[in-house]
């Protein structure tokens, strides 16, 4: 059975950075895609990053493109988002995804099969 738990969130000053960790346990990450979604009160959750098993490919939503980088450490079995240059707007709870179903659809909640519970990022102006 696969469980992630995702850790990292806090809150910090615009422009500042933060690194989210999402551990996997029951499941193997290097031979899965892993994803980063975020879903900020009244909104849906949106895809925001994924990293392809099959050579690494990261896609990212425009959204975060060249701010937010999305890496795995196959040893950790552990997935990372390392988010710089952090606005108000990324203010949301993170939640770290796997199971892809579709890889074209990677940024639609409904193609992931698994998720973890989520860390709060809270960016203050």
């Amino acid at each position: 059975q696969v469980q992630l738990v995702e850790s990292g969130g806090g809150s910090v000053q615009a422009g500042g950075s933060l690194r989210l960790s999402c551990a996997a346990s029951g499941w193997t990450i290097s031979n899965n895609d892993m994803g980063w979604f975020r879903q900020a009160p009244g909104k849906e959750r949106e895809g925001v990053a994924t990293i392809y098993t099959d050579g690494g490919i990261m896609v990212y939503a425009d959204s975060v493109k060249g701010r937010f980088t999305i890496s795995q450490d196959n040893a950790k079995n552990t997935v990372y988002l390392q988010m710089n240059s952090l606005k108000p707007e990324d203010t949301a709870m993170y939640y770290c995804a796997t199971g892809l179903r579709w890889s074209r659809y990677w940024y639609d909640r409904k193609m992931w099969d698994s998720w973890g519970q989520g860390t709060q990022v809270t960016v203050t102006s």
